[in-house]
């Protein structure tokens, strides 16, 4: 019964946000808690749904502050126009041409999060392109897949989160677990810059290159109002890009927690460029607003979890999906794996899937003969999909910035997933990091 449970829950959930029944706040707060009451009433699950759902907040209030002071920290950095100079960049070398801004959009979106955080990732490409965008009346979605699928490929670096907690929960040496990852996310990258041509010949084709003058391309980063060129700090653009190096180069080391690193760095982001209170007050009033609207989606995706997890949903879901293949398919058991990862890594989180359901299919790859560091990059290989799933904090973040509306991205992001997917298990496959057939 608890399984069912959790499938219709799933099931419900994605019709409510796929059909625009319910926004994603109130359908990660509604779906849960109605689920969990009724299963409560009728002795299935336990009375506590409250603490459960307190739980789920509280496991996930560490996320929701970080991203709380990252957002102001990088609104505050755009506010002094640091990224400035990259949108100039991008503009002079493109000269107007849309193939060449979706080509650096892609390479610039790799670069980047080579950090591992998705979180970090949205915020630098969205405030260094998204003028681009917008003044050349490009497609915002083209961005949103490009930026979120680059980042799902280099997520898969060792210290990115699903790979970091399958070294953890399998015990695997990271520098195998990378070299088997490597192929795949190498071909994985050419082709997304594949895809970015793809896409740029499209808007080429809509738009034409627009060639410009230098008064023209100089407009293109000109700021449309007095208050807002009031903002920018120009001479103090090294000392920001200083800070917010050491703040990006801090947080891929591991130095302190990122919730404390934004904290700080927010703190003297305002201090060294609004120095009068009632400006620093100003920059904190006029930025917040973007920050709340993703931080409660945050913890309200903390509700979700607390309670999917609290009343033993994400654990019978685990053992159904380890389950539900017979034993007769034990050869193909690296695919196998790596076809279950794809929707397990969407509907379940990557702790809950990583820490409740690898074990398990561990376990039974070994019966079949396939080593744990297999079974292990098999598990990995749906991430190209995880990213696409409303249970990731950092999307709604980009939801958020580009505007767009979560059912329509999912569909454009998924198509191109897809061809990750594949290249992902083809080049495991030729490579034998997992046997496609014992």
């Amino acid at each position: 019964m608890i399984t069912f449970f959790s499938y219709a829950m799933i099931v419900v959930f994605m019709f409510l946000i796929i059909r625009k029944k319910l926004t994603p706040f109130s359908a990660l707060v509604l779906v849960p808690v109605i689920f969990g009451a009724v299963g409560a009433i009728f002795g299935i699950f336990p009375k506590s749904i409250g603490d459960m759902a307190l739980q789920g907040i509280q496991d996930t209030s560490t996320t929701g502050i970080m991203l709380l002071f990252a957002i102001l920290y990088f609104s505050i950095m755009l506010n002094t126009g640091l990224f400035d100079p990259v949108t100039n960049f991008v503009i002079r070398v493109s000269k107007g041409d849309p193939v060449k801004i979706l080509i650096g959009t892609a390479i610039v979106a790799a670069m980047v999060s080579l950090n591992g955080d998705g979180t970090t990732t949205t915020l630098i490409t969205c405030t260094a392109f998204l003028p681009i965008y917008k003044k050349l009346n490009l497609k915002i979605m083209n961005f949103a897949v490009i930026v979120i699928l680059m980042n799902t490929i280099m997520n898969l670096l060792p210290w990115g989160g699903p790979t970091a907690r399958v070294i953890a929960v399998l015990g695997i040496n990271e520098q195998g677990i990378l070299r088997a990852l490597m192929p795949g996310m190498i071909a994985a990258i050419i082709y997304m810059i594949g895809v970015a041509y793809y896409m740029g010949l499209k808007e080429r084709k809509r738009l034409g290159i627009q060639v410009m003058s230098e008064t023209e391309l100089l407009a293109l980063t000109t700021t449309s109002t007095p208050e807002e060129e009031a903002l920018k700090r120009p001479d103090k653009i090294w000392i920001n890009a200083i800070l917010t190096f050491v703040l990006i180069a801090m947080l891929m080391a591991g130095t302190f927690p990122s919730a404390v690193l934004f904290l700080v760095g927010t703190v003297l982001a305002l201090v060294i460029n609004y120095r009068s209170l009632k400006e620093q007050k100003q920059r904190i009033q006029v930025n917040a607003g973007d920050a709340v609207q993703v931080v409660i989606l945050v913890l309200a995706a903390g509700i979700f979890m607390g309670i999917f997890t609290g009343t033993g949903m994400a654990d019978a879901l685990a053992y159904n999906l380890a389950t539900i293949i017979p034993e007769s398919w034990g050869n193909y058991w690296g695919l196998i794996v790596a076809v279950i990862s794809a929707p397990g890594t969407f509907f379940l989180s990557n702790d809950a899937f990583y820490f409740g359901v690898l074990p398990i299919l561990a376990e039974a790859g070994a019966k079949y003969g396939f080593t744990v560091q297999e079974i292990g990059v098999a598990s990995l290989l749906g991430q190209a999909f995880h990213l696409l799933s409303p249970l990731v904090a950092f999307i709604y973040l980009l939801l958020n910035l580009t505007g767009l509306e979560m059912g329509g991205w999912q569909k454009e992001s998924a198509k191109w997933a897809i061809g990750i997917f594949v290249i992902f298990i083809v080049v495991s496959g030729v490579t034998s990091a997992v046997p496609l057939i014992k």
